[in-house]
């Protein structure tokens, strides 16, 4: 019975190592098709890593591809996009979240039902109305509505709430004996005690933003609109236009898109797992 709960942790540490390795497996080959020519890759998938990484960066962030956007107007593009989808998803949450919570008012349970409601809902699914007022808006085919339909977020709104709901009361009736409004209980308890999962909130965010492909690719016709994912998806059918397949380029291109999400969340790892495991320090 002994051994046999010894080797449980090692076990589980196997089958963890294993999964990792499966998830990494697609990075490693799109990295190794990375460092090789077009010619070397047309002749097979490469499984060794090549000397080339540093000629396909050049020829990406110099001539490029033709027919395909700058990559360094994709990447200002969906860093633009990014940014500011994570911080005005986060600026509408809060007092959204901290209404539902703190305030007493008629229809309060079903203004976060309806909001929470859809949560349920296909994002797809909302993509039409919204294309539709965008339309009407005549916001195709500009940064405003690119970034404006998708500043609303029921996650984060839900997220908040919860993390709000864990304050003690006897916070929020000090505060009001003490004549301290609900603006100022707001700026100086509330957000000053939430920041992990605010932090957690705009990594998440960041995130959704920078993926975006369906939204960018229904809003956005001209290349100076184009994203990063959007791009990609442009340079794989562009490279496929030549006698031998680009297919080094586009890897490189994919590893590039990569960075940027990569190390927002290594710069703020210690913040992002303290939002998402405690809420409230």
């Amino acid at each position: 019975m002994r051994r046999r709960r010894r080797w449980r942790p090692g076990g589980r540490h196997v089958l963890l190592v294993l999964l990792a390795v499966f998830l990494a497996l697609p990075l490693y080959l799109a990295l190794v098709v990375a460092t090789h020519s077009a010619a070397s890759v047309l002749r097979g998938v490469p499984v060794v890593p090549g000397n080339q990484l540093g000629a396909n960066l050049a020829t990406i962030f110099g001539p490029g591809i033709p027919g395909t956007p700058s990559i360094t107007t994709m990447l200002a593009n969906s860093a633009v996009m990014a940014l500011s989808v994570a911080v005005l998803k986060v600026v509408l949450s809060v007092p959204a979240a901290y209404a539902v919570t703190f305030f007493h008012f008629p229809g309060r349970r079903l203004a976060f039902a309806l909001i929470f409601v859809t949560l349920m809902l296909p994002i797809e699914v909302r993509f039409f109305p919204t294309y539709a007022v965008t339309a009407h808006l005549s916001l195709l085919d500009t940064r405003t509505g690119l970034i404006l339909p998708l500043i609303a977020s029921a996650t984060a709104v839900f997220l908040l709430r919860q993390s709000f709901r864990a304050f003690p009361l006897e916070l929020a009736d000090a505060a009001r004996l003490d004549g301290i409004g609900p603006l100022r209980f707001l700026t100086s308890v509330v957000l000053p005690l939430t920041r992990p999962i605010l932090a957690a909130i705009f990594v998440l965010e960041f995130i959704y933003g920078w993926n975006q492909y369906l939204w960018p690719l229904l809003v956005s016709s001209s290349a100076s609109q184009a994203t990063i994912v959007m791009g990609v998806k442009e340079i794989i059918s562009a490279s496929q236009s030549f006698a031998v397949p680009q297919w080094n380029l586009v890897m490189a291109i994919t590893l590039v898109a990569l960075v940027p999400p990569v190390i927002m969340v290594v710069l703020m790892q210690r913040w992002f797992v303290r939002g998402l495991m405690s809420g409230i320090n």
